[in-house]
């Protein structure tokens, strides 16, 4: 079914990769108007040409650690196209140095909090008063499989920050539902995206150790994720407010892992 999000217009940060690139692809081909937030401005840039140009896409500059920047963001989505009705806060980190909390320093602490947690609360902020106005409004929040159980391989600030997410997303979800808008937390289970490539390259054995409890045997590809963005995005999900919507491949059902 084509047309899912005609006439929508959508905030994605984090939209240059991973699961953000798959998204904005899916939310282009299903009508909506996206406005992509990122760093990488060369890829942000070719993105709306690959993708039909200023009538379907646009790009903006933004470090979602910045209140002002991210004020500017969704300023940028209402001004263009006279509404904000989705906001898919995508944009995160799991940088090496976070590791077992024996190991993790108080910097990088701050730092996956701040770009994985604080850039949430932001852009929820910035969101609201939009979808507020309008009386609709679909916001999903990543977070992660690992707010709702142990990782195996330990990220302590990356786990912590997911958590919160998760928990913002809740109370959100519950505070905002009688205004017409929904919160839910994507929570994906290990994909394939260049974060996950990247800790592949860096340290096979610590990657393999994630593969050996997904119940299906594969990573997922940013493209599953993105179709359950889009079905929370979407009307399809009218009654989804306040969940945990796990896209994991049955890693938080499984108590052991077939062979």
């Amino acid at each position: 079914m084509a047309g899912r999000l005609d006439g929508k217009v959508a905030v994605v940060t984090g939209g240059c990769s991973g699961i953000g690139l798959a998204t904005v692809n899916r939310f282009v081909e299903e009508g909506a108007r996206v406005l992509i937030g990122d760093i990488d401005d060369q890829r942000g840039h070719e993105l709306v040409g690959q993708l039909g140009g200023a009538e379907f896409a646009a790009y903006a500059h933004v470090d979602v650690t910045s209140k002002e920047e991210v004020d500017a963001l969704f300023a940028t989505a209402k001004d263009t196209w006279g509404s904000v009705d989705i906001a898919f806060n995508n944009a995160g980190i799991s940088p090496p140095d976070d590791d077992s909390i024996l190991d993790t320093e108080l910097e990088a602490w701050r730092r996956v909090q701040e770009v994985n947690l604080t850039s949430v609360y932001l852009c929820c902020k910035a969101a609201l008063p939009y979808m507020l106005e309008q009386k609709s409004g679909s916001i999903i929040n990543t977070a992660s499989f690992v707010a709702v159980m142990g990782a195996a391989t330990s990220q302590i600030s990356y786990s912590a920050s997911k958590g919160g997410v998760l928990s913002m997303s809740r109370e959100l979800g519950v505070q905002f539902a009688r205004d017409g808008i929904r919160v839910n937390a994507l929570c994906p289970g290990p994909v394939n995206t260049p974060l996950l490539k990247e800790l592949f390259a860096k340290d096979a054995e610590r990657a393999a150790r994630r593969l050996v409890h997904v119940p299906m045997g594969r990573f997922a590809e940013p493209e599953e994720l993105a179709n359950a963005v889009l079905f929370l995005a979407s009307d399809e999900s009218s009654f989804i407010t306040a969940s945990t919507f796990l896209v994991d491949g049955g890693i938080s059902g499984a108590y052991v892992t077939p062979l």
